[in-house]
């Protein structure tokens, strides 16, 4: 007499639904806690000498004095300022020259090796350029930030256009649409994902540029100005809270800009 095999009742045969994990949530916080804990212990165990590296608490004490209104504040303002004024110069011309670019493969072939060749070039190399035709000013910082952030979004924004879906493209001639209504319906929203793509590379390199500007084009203001100026003093407290307040502020425009481009282009993940 074979036996019955048992089987389980239907609520027990149920998987059970997954817990959610706290851990998932701690996650990004894991990096920055380990790399203070590295910091903290570098400088108490004596591998590194507490005048060229503080104590991670005394340069977070200096940051958030400064940024409570004092003189760091107004040198995180000023460059803030600056990366704006470049970035909004370099999407304004930049989309745009894209997309039409873009629709147009011949014209952007024919000015691909410049655009590709100045991308390519470090935007500190072209400081005495910009110096000999802006002079010593905050229209040189901003000019060669805007002008370094630009090409990459003629670059994204270009090359969205070209790599759009064919298939729309032809749906779209099937129909009868006008080379207008395919450009303005179908390519310019194809280029938005791409597009946003080199926004949010170039407000990065807006930033990055700016500070290397306060560095070396004289300055009298700016994180950049700050960094250089306390190493050169020697306050190295000074030095390390406005290299975390320029990393800060990087940090917190990539994401605002990762959400806005969540939030517009929200078909993009689908």
């Amino acid at each position: 007499m074979s036996a019955t095999p048992w089987v389980a009742p239907a609520a027990t045969q149920a998987a059970a639904p997954p817990r959610a994990s706290h851990w998932g949530k701690a996650l990004p916080f894991i990096g920055p806690v380990v790399l203070f804990i590295v910091w903290d212990l570098a400088v108490r165990l004596g591998f590194i000498k507490a005048i060229l590296l503080p104590m991670p608490s005394d340069t977070i004490a200096t940051l958030l004095t400064g940024l409570a209104g004092g003189a760091l504040l107004t040198d995180f303002a000023v460059t803030v300022w600056r990366t704006l004024q470049a970035f909004l110069i370099a999407a304004v011309v930049g989309v745009p020259l894209g997309v039409l670019l873009g629709s147009n493969e011949k014209a952007y072939r024919s000015v691909e090796f410049l655009i590709d060749f100045f991308r390519s070039t470090p935007s500190s190399a072209l400081i005495p350029l910009f110096l000999m035709i802006f002079g010593v000013s905050d229209v040189n910082k901003v000019a060669i930030a805007a002008f370094g952030a630009m090409l990459i979004v003629v670059f994204n924004s270009a090359y969205g256009v070209m790599n759009a879906r064919k298939q729309r493209v032809m749906a779209a001639k099937v129909m009868g649409a006008s080379r207008w209504q395919i450009f303005r319906d179908v390519l310019v929203w194809e280029s938005l994902q791409p597009s946003f793509v080199g926004l949010r590379s170039a407000v990065s390199m807006a930033l990055v540029i700016v500070i290397v500007a306060e560095m070396f084009i004289g300055s009298d203001s700016g994180l950049g100005h700050r960094i250089i100026n306390s190493q050169q003093v020697m306050n190295v407290k000074d030095m390390y809270a406005s290299i975390l307040a320029a990393g800060a502020l990087g940090y917190a425009l990539n994401i605002l800009f990762l959400l806005a481009e969540r939030r517009i282009v929200h078909w993009s993940g689908r």
